[in-house]
């Protein structure tokens, strides 16, 4: 089992078990495991960003109606199917916060969003892993509050990494 399986096998387990999971206690007891996209080594990058001088406040509207409050950090861009493709990295009380959506949201991946954390690297990149997307608490229970993804975070290429759409097959 390599690291990432380690993770996601780990992620499973809490998911399943532990009192702090997403998941209500009815959809515990019919939990298979959360779905994946294999893991993909050309969506890991370490990856050098560019850094707002002005580190803009913003307000991230949830999924509750409630507003959280970053500050932008830095940018990036890569390639992915062939497509340049920049996305936004905010700063919050804790830490560095990538949110995105890809064009496969509503059909493979949640509708709002997947999250990241990047990684700052000692050499002034960041190592991002798109292997590790996952979806926030809110699509798995209503009563968790998300930051929705800000719209300069809404990619037109599929990014075909990390946790996919969460649907009731996984817990019958």
């Amino acid at each position: 089992m390599n690291e990432l399986e380690a993770f996601r096998a780990g992620k499973d387990d809490f998911f399943g078990h532990d009192p702090q999971s997403p998941l209500t206690h009815e959809q515990k007891m019919e939990f298979k495991g959360l779905d994946y996209f294999p893991e993909n080594p050309g969506l890991r990058l370490e990856i050098k960003i560019e850094e707002f001088p002005n580190k803009d406040r913003i307000e991230m509207q949830t999924s509750t109606g409630d507003i959280q409050t970053y500050f932008r950090n830095s940018r990036f861009r890569f390639r992915v199917e062939g497509q340049d493709v920049e996305l936004t990295i905010y700063e919050g009380p804790n830490g560095f916060f990538l949110p995105f959506v890809d064009s496969l949201a509503g059909k493979e991946t949640y509708p709002a969003g997947r999250y990241l954390e990047p990684e700052p690297l000692p050499d002034g990149r960041f190592l991002i892993d798109f292997n590790m997307a996952y979806n926030p608490y809110c699509a798995y229970n209503e009563n968790w509050s998300c930051p929705l993804t800000p719209f300069e975070n809404r990619l037109k290429v599929p990014i075909c990494a990390g946790e996919k759409l969460f649907h009731k097959e996984q817990l019958n």
